[in-house]
């Protein structure tokens, strides 16, 4: 799992019928690294922290699809707050 925010949603006319429905959004590590795409499942929008889940199997079973689809990462929550221990 890693936390993200939400930088911009994607629109595209053609695509695989798995994404029909699906709302699409590009994240960011907060960590730092490169924006991915997401597939987002609880309404998230952009500037929204959000914890996104980027193991296929688990995508899987989250969107109860039992077999292989194009899918990796998966927004799986909307985070309110971040507290750390320095």
């Amino acid at each position: 799992m890693k936390l993200c925010r939400v930088e911009g949603t994607v629109v595209g006319s053609v695509h695989h019928k798995v994404y029909d429905g699906q709302k699409l959004l590009i994240v960011t590590p907060v960590d730092g690294g490169d924006s991915f795409l997401a597939v987002d499942r609880v309404q998230a929008g952009v500037g929204d922290t959000v914890l996104v889940n980027q193991e296929g199997n688990g995508t899987r079973q989250l969107l109860k699809l039992g077999q292989q689809v194009p899918i990796r990462s998966l927004i799986v929550g909307i985070v309110d707050e971040v507290h750390r221990d320095e």
